[in-house]
């Protein structure tokens, strides 16, 4: 975990490494100075000599102004490393995430993701700037003024010792006890993203159903459990301060004690015994920086393997050593293919699936919700690999393609719809980043879409809200196919990507396809069955099987469950699931 964070680091080593350096000047000064201060008293006061009292604050103020020059460094130099830590963790991560295949993805929820790249990040950055300064400054400022105190006198340095130890002991339970309550709490947070992002991004459902209230419930019980939490653990590193206050007290009152015995017998200067009482505020306060130190830490420890275990993920997709980057056409062929989402399922998803697609077919996929229809049709762009079996696109293994060629020569409209804040034409560019206005315009045209884009006021320069929440269902899905167009893709995909739309417009967006790219091989996955009645052959899957692979008239004849289908849909409306298929 520390070597996965610390890689991170990267062009800000030389910040880190400066940072601590800086923090040793700043300590080294706030030592010397109580001592000149003594020297002031025992030397200059008591001597009556004026110059050397001069001379002596001279120095002292000299030694002030290095401290402060060693702090304002420190903390410039120890703000840029944690800042460009936590940069370089945000991008580390967000790249990692888009290497991800489905079946890593499928691994992390939205909300655990957003967590990672904001709290935890947030946190290692406070970590890592407290770790540069205070880590190094604390336990330095301790030592220094402990061996100092040392020197003036032994006998009062021994107390401040036995109240080290003492006190180091109880801080080191705080800290142990109040650990397990932060780990818990960091984790509550994603269960609190998860409910905003929920409630904001189906905000219009539940303001339809009503069930605002019930949003707040469940909100608030999110907040709650993250409240109890670091409630209880804030209750235990409370006893830091009176801890801290007594033991800050009963050394003054004993070096105060002592001290005066020691003044009066003439072991002790008064100058030196002002520098005690110095050294004993810097040594325990620097002993409770140091137990806020490993509060902090702890806080840090559950984010940082959080964080890790993202940048550590590795996609179960990769290209082969010598990635084939030349697709020849859109044929496709599953040769005894089996998938499962993971190895722990008992069940394939997809069991013994055999296939042959000819380069420029039109191919239709029915079947009941649940199927496996989505399953089938990701093995071909490889969005998961199978686990037994073979999936051929253009004659050869989809494993020996390079992702990204493979991925622009298969496009594909996915059941979820997603469009992204900015413009129509900045949307369908995610399909090709070069196409031109008329190019963008053409490919709307054969997805129906250029209608409605010029209804608005500004056309194609529309903007579009963050998920496409101010277009319709129907507009949404249009845009998609139209963004899949422009990629110009050897085969397409549309995984009931027209269920928005009216049986009409469905069917001038097939109509469009036929004559505008004969040459690329389409998949239509339907629940109606107008909307693949048409293609040159069928699929009809079951349970993740395929029960029949014909035309339409052959399945009318000879399979009953599109037979099935086909007389629930035509004779009293209604879709696949409403259908007597078994």
């Amino acid at each position: 975990m520390l070597k996965t964070i610390g890689a991170q680091i990267k062009e800000f080593k030389t910040a880190a490494i400066i940072t601590p350096l800086f923090m040793l000047l700043e300590v080294l000064m706030e030592t010397i100075i109580p001592k000149l201060m003594a020297n002031v008293i025992d030397d200059g006061i008591y001597a009556g000599d004026q110059g050397y009292i001069y001379r002596t604050c001279i120095l002292m103020i000299i030694c002030a102004f290095v401290s402060l020059f060693g702090g304002w460094m420190g903390a410039k130099y120890g703000a840029k490393a944690s800042m460009g830590l936590g940069r370089n963790l945000r991008k580390a991560m967000f790249e990692n995430i888009q290497n991800f295949s489905f079946a890593n993805i499928d691994k992390y929820s939205t909300a655990g993701l957003v967590t990672r790249m904001t709290t935890d990040v947030t946190n290692i950055q406070n970590a890592f700037m407290m770790l540069l300064r205070m880590a190094m400054r604390a336990p330095a400022s301790l030592i220094c003024a402990m061996a100092m105190s040392f020197f003036i006198s032994p006998r009062l340095a021994s107390i401040y010792l036995i109240a080290v130890i003492i006190l180091g002991c109880f801080l080191a339970l705080i800290v142990y006890k109040a650990m397990g309550y932060f780990r818990e709490a960091f984790t509550k947070y994603d269960d609190l993203n998860a409910s905003v992002q929920e409630n904001v991004s189906a905000i219009r459902v539940v303001k339809a159903y009503d069930r605002g209230n019930y949003e707040k419930s469940k909100f608030k019980k999110a907040s709650q459990n993250i409240y109890n939490m670091l409630f209880r653990a804030e209750n235990v590193v409370l006893w830091n301060a009176p801890l801290m206050n007594f033991t800050v007290y009963s050394c003054i009152l004993l070096i105060s004690w002592f001290g005066a015995h020691a003044v009066v017998d003439g072991e002790l200067s008064t100058g030196n015994l002002t520098a005690l009482l110095a050294y004993c505020m810097n040594i325990l306060m620097n002993l409770m920086m140091l137990s806020m130190i490993f509060v902090m830490m702890s806080m840090s420890v559950a984010s940082a393997n959080r964080i890790a275990e993202v940048l550590n993920e590795e996609s179960t997709l990769k290209n082969p050593e010598n990635p084939d980057f030349d697709i020849p056409n859109g044929s496709i062929r599953f040769e005894n293919v089996s998938f499962r989402f993971n190895d722990t399922s008992e069940a394939p998803i997809l069991d013994n699936i055999n296939l042959t697609i000819a380069s420029g077919e039109t191919i239709g996929i029915i079947g009941a919700t649940g199927s496996s229809k989505s399953s089938l049709v990701n093995l071909i762009s490889r969005l998961y690999d199978v686990n037994e079996g073979a999936v051929y696109v253009g004659g050869k293994d989809v494993r020996s393609y390079d992702l990204d060629t493979l991925r622009n020569e298969v496009s594909v409209v996915l059941q979820q719809n997603v469009l992204f804040s900015g413009s129509i034409l900045d949307n369908l560019r995610w399909g090709d980043p070069n196409a031109t206005d008329e190019e963008c315009i053409e490919a709307c045209r054969m997805a129906c879409a250029d209608d409605f884009i010029q209804g608005f006021p500004d056309k194609y320069n529309t903007h579009i809200e963050q998920g496409g929440t101010n277009v319709s269902g129907g507009q949404k899905q249009r845009l998609c196919i139209a963004r899949a167009l422009l990629k110009r893709p050897k085969i397409l995909i549309l995984d009931d990507s027209t269920s928005a739309v009216d049986t009409a417009t469905d069917a001038k967006i097939r109509r469009a396809f036929k004559e505008a790219i004969p040459g690329t091989t389409k998949i239509i996955i339907a629940q109606r069955i107008s909307s693949v009645m048409e293609a040159d052959r069928i699929i009809v899957m079951d349970n993740g099987k395929i029960s029949a692979f014909d035309t339409h008239e052959e399945l009318l004849k000879n399979n009953a469950i599109y037979r099935d289908v086909y007389d629930s849909q035509t004779n009293g409306g209604g879709d696949f699931d409403e259908g007597g298929a078994s």
